[in-house]
């Protein structure tokens, strides 16, 4: 069951990874606060037709700061961060959050790091590190810092989610932090950017995907696979993100992977598949036919 809980979870980076390239190439650049609400509101409106449950309690305050931090701030900062940064700087840098999540985890929810998952974590980083950073990538200092602060937000929302996990069911908590991200973002959208952007076509097609699977379903894979896996799992399981945005580039542009690129892929995949229950069973069962002390299984 918890191998079906990853491949629910891996939905959302895979889903992610194409996020960059339909924003670097058909969203508006200079609106990334429109372009962050425009993907928040539908996605949580739409997730809300669904689950037909309004906030109560404490969830209205928590529903505003898991908002602000998974949706709205994160949403901007990674929006200036595709308009600003080559999509391999970006993607590195988000790569370090598997890390960040696990030392979170620890410290917010006495959730060790287990030694598969560190070693997972390294050898993640390295391998989107050999995958995408050959020569000299153009380095915009606003954009690092926006590609910083997005890991280091959203990787504090997901540990927090993940601590409020049991109190309501993943649809509905979703769908209350993509509104309220939504409407914190609209009035500073309003008198940072002034008007909304005029949208094509191809714009408005690009929002709704953003908006529909980027979003509303890759949100709710990943909180639900918060709720039943370590955080170390589901951080390493980001990692397919920079993956995928490789295949979707090389796809796009009719262009062959080079050896390095393969290289670099084996090395994440590697580290994805350390962190993953079957691997943690089998280790266990290797340990019990050796006489080792057993590992408890996530």
């Amino acid at each position: 069951m918890k191998m079906g809980w990853a491949l629910v979870t891996a939905v959302a980076p895979v889903a992610w990874g194409t996020n960059y390239y339909v924003t670097h190439q058909f969203l508006p650049p200079d609106h990334p606060l429109y372009g962050a609400a425009i993907r928040a509101l539908p996605a949580g409106l739409l997730l809300l037709l669904v689950s037909r449950k309004l906030p109560r309690g404490a969830w209205w305050w928590k529903s505003l700061v898991l908002g602000t931090l998974n949706m709205s701030a994160f949403f901007a900062l990674i929006y200036l961060a595709a308009q600003s940064l080559p999509t391999s700087v970006a993607s590195t840098i988000m790569a370090t959050s598997p890390v960040v999540m696990m030392l979170l985890a620890w410290s917010m929810l006495a959730e060790r790091p287990r030694i598969a998952h560190l070693a997972g974590a390294a050898l993640g980083i390295a391998g989107v590190c050999l995958m995408l950073l050959g020569g000299e990538a153009a380095l915009d200092g606003l954009g690092v810092l926006a590609s910083v602060a997005a890991m280091v937000m959203s990787s504090i929302g997901y540990v927090l989610s993940k601590r409020w996990s049991h109190e309501t069911d993943v649809l509905s908590s979703t769908s209350w932090q993509l509104i309220a991200g939504g409407i914190v973002l609209v009035p500073f959208a309003v008198a940072v950017e002034g008007p909304p952007p005029a949208l094509s076509a191809p714009a408005l097609a690009a929002f709704g995907y953003v908006a529909v699977v980027a979003t509303a379903v890759a949100f709710a894979a990943w909180f639900a696979g918060l709720r039943h896996l370590p955080a170390g799992t589901v951080g390493l399981l980001g990692l397919l993100n920079p993956v995928t945005g490789v295949l979707l580039g090389t796809v796009v542009a009719a262009e062959a992977l080079t050896v390095r690129q393969f290289g670099g892929m084996a090395l994440v995949l590697l580290g994805i598949l350390l962190g993953q229950p079957i691997t943690t069973r089998l280790a266990a069962t290797v340990r019990a036919r050796t006489g080792r002390p057993l590992e408890r299984c996530p």
